[in-house]
């Protein structure tokens, strides 16, 4: 079971500007969507992730709560089209927990540099784009972009040209082929695996994640109430600077609940290392 990070944290400035209508734009396993349920009985959920297999999971987890809540495949950035089906022109609370889940680090799908698995990282999967076609088709160049852009590594460009190198050989279909190559050129050691960038800024350009979250958070005004809060859990650096930009631009709509971001306590760190990463940022519409 995936372990939701600052659960009590994210479920408590979500409710706490009352309501009964709220948004988990990515559900995944139902954790945070759970929570909201079980802290306020009045609430009506509405749940969307990209992931099929992880909505099935969902809707076992959330079942003692039928009728309260409504599951939907779609990319959060189409949240407008989701509510649009059910009806609602406003809503009291969007919830956003970006990144990628341990249920699907430990899927066959190639988002775990730890596993033998082939090169695919699509959360949605039928999505056109997959792991492979990027490493074994974008030129040096993009794959230099993205690595150094999306990972923040500094060898971008020596990794971008040992993929290519390897690749002219013949095609690297696996993620122990990938996590081999970047071994190659990294050889430092520490507390982050040396493909741990690499793998990171493959999965945002597969799943266009940063694309897709500057557009639903422009859209979040227009579909939260008066008083409504918007809770932002980001993992990764430019996540953070996208949703604190996005706040600062709409400081005319929105007052800050977060003067600095959340992130996990101590121990939650120690009983869930992934959580380390996390901050978490809020804000609620005047």
């Amino acid at each position: 079971m995936h372990k939701p990070v600052l659960l009590e944290e994210a479920v408590d400035l979500l409710l706490g500007g009352g309501g009964k209508i709220f948004v988990d734009c990515t559900v995944g396993l139902g954790g945070h969507a759970r929570k909201i349920l079980e802290k306020n009985p009045e609430a009506f959920l509405i749940g969307i992730d990209r992931d099929p297999y992880a909505l099935e999971i969902a809707k076992e987890n959330l079942k003692e709560f039928d009728g309260r809540f409504s599951l939907y495949k779609a990319n959060y950035s189409d949240f407008d089209l989701v509510l649009k089906e059910e009806g609602i022109a406003l809503v009291d609370g969007f919830l956003f927990d970006l990144g990628v889940s341990m249920y699907q680090l430990k899927s066959p799908r190639g988002f775990s540099f730890q596993r033998d698995d082939p090169l695919d990282m699509r959360m949605d999967p039928e999505d056109r784009i997959t792991a492979y076609d990027v490493v074994n088709r974008y030129s040096e160049k993009e794959l230099e972009r993205i690595i150094r852009e999306y990972g923040e590594e500094k060898k971008a460009r020596a990794i971008a040209k040992a993929i290519v190198l390897q690749r002219s050989k013949k095609p690297i279909e696996t993620t122990k082929e990938l996590v081999d190559v970047i071994l190659s050129v990294l050889k430092r050691r520490g507390k982050i695996h040396p493909a741990t960038k690499v793998f990171q800024a493959i999965r945002i350009e597969v799943n266009r994640e940063l694309e897709h979250l500057k557009i639903a958070l422009e859209k979040v005004p227009t579909y939260l109430r008066s008083g409504g809060r918007l809770v932002v859990i980001s993992f990764h650096s430019l996540e953070d600077r996208i949703v604190k930009k996005f706040f600062k631009e709409h400081s005319y709509q929105f007052k800050i609940l977060t003067k600095k971001p959340i992130t996990p306590k101590k121990e939650e760190v120690m009983q869930n290392p992934a959580s380390r990463s996390a901050k978490l940022r809020a804000g609620v519409k005047i």
